[in-house]
């Protein structure tokens, strides 16, 4: 890889990361269990990896935007996740942030 690749891609990782913040955010305004968040991101263009996906879950529920509890669901346990009230007000005052600044992007472009 070259240099100018490299440089791009660590960029590219930058500006995904915290697209994938408000992504899955904005999914967990319903209640998923991680398979099922994965699939619906991916539906609509935002694939994530399993390693880059559970970290970020559980890194958002020790902040307290996410609440999530263990239920038996086909005979097997899994873990949902949701918006907790503290984290359906940082995702409105994020998706107001989002909004504003792809408005002055469309703009400069």
């Amino acid at each position: 890889m070259t240099v100018a690749e490299n440089f791009f891609e660590n960029l590219r990782l930058e500006l995904r990361r915290g697209c994938l913040t408000l992504a899955v955010l904005a999914q967990l305004r319903q209640e998923h269990y991680g398979y099922t968040l994965r699939k619906a991101l991916a539906e609509r263009g935002m694939e994530i990896d399993e390693s880059t996906l559970y970290p970020l879950l559980r890194r958002l529920e020790t902040q307290g935007l996410l609440a999530s509890e263990w239920r038996e669901e086909a005979k097997r346990n899994k873990r949902f996740y949701r918006l907790s009230d503290d984290g359906e007000e940082i995702f409105a005052k994020l998706l107001h942030e989002w909004n504003a600044i792809n408005t002055s992007i469309h703009n400069i472009l």
